[in-house]
């Protein structure tokens, strides 16, 4: 059984689908360890609810080599997912785990990609340019934000009159429908 960690900031929607997607299913693999930056992300109280351990490290924890490493040895970590986790990965866990942690960007990458583009950031970036269309990319994480080997791509048409808002609940509906999906399509390839 594969063992799956996610890295996640925010509130964990998209934690939530996954671990009940996973978990509540056989599908090969489950998701093991919930990690986060933020004493106060949400996704915590949805990793405890749903019976998945949750690990909160301070930002130099995160980068050490010698604190994180032992921490996803210790709970068997094969696969890890980003889902809204705002710190940049360090290269030596990329190289560690290469071509096993993903990402998903609430954007059709190349465009609206990189530091600081997350969350709403993105979509008012979005509607700004005036965009036909939208989506979700999952990719690779690189040493880059955002510039990992795109593995799958979703779009959904956009009318001149949304607002970053109709822009948010159209992507999440994407998230929720693929995310999970993709992942175990990944999962089935290693």
């Amino acid at each position: 059984m594969l063992r799956i960690a996610i890295f996640a900031s925010g509130n964990g929607s998209n934690a939530e689908n996954i671990i009940r997607h996973f978990n509540f299913s056989d599908r090969g693999a489950q998701v093991a360890l919930v990690v986060s930056n933020r004493t106060d992300a949400g996704v915590l109280d949805r990793a405890t609810r749903l019976g998945v351990p949750a690990q909160v490290l301070t930002r130099g924890d995160f980068n050490s080599p010698d604190h994180l490493l032992p921490m996803l040895q210790r709970y068997g970590i094969d696969f890890i997912v980003l889902a809204g986790f705002l710190m940049m990965i360090p290269e030596w866990l990329i190289k560690e785990y290469k071509h096993r942690i993903v990402n998903i960007h609430p954007s059709l990458l190349p465009k609206f990609g990189g530091k600081g583009m997350y969350g709403i950031n993105v979509h008012k970036a979005v509607v700004a340019a005036r965009e036909t269309q939208t989506g979700i990319t999952v990719h690779y994480v690189s040493e880059q934000y955002d510039e990992g080997e795109i593995i799958f791509q979703a779009s959904v048409p956009l009318r001149p009159s949304d607002t970053p808002e109709d822009v948010e609940k159209k992507i999440h509906q994407l998230e929720a429908n693929h995310f999970p999906i993709a992942i175990e399509k990944i999962i089935a390839g290693l």
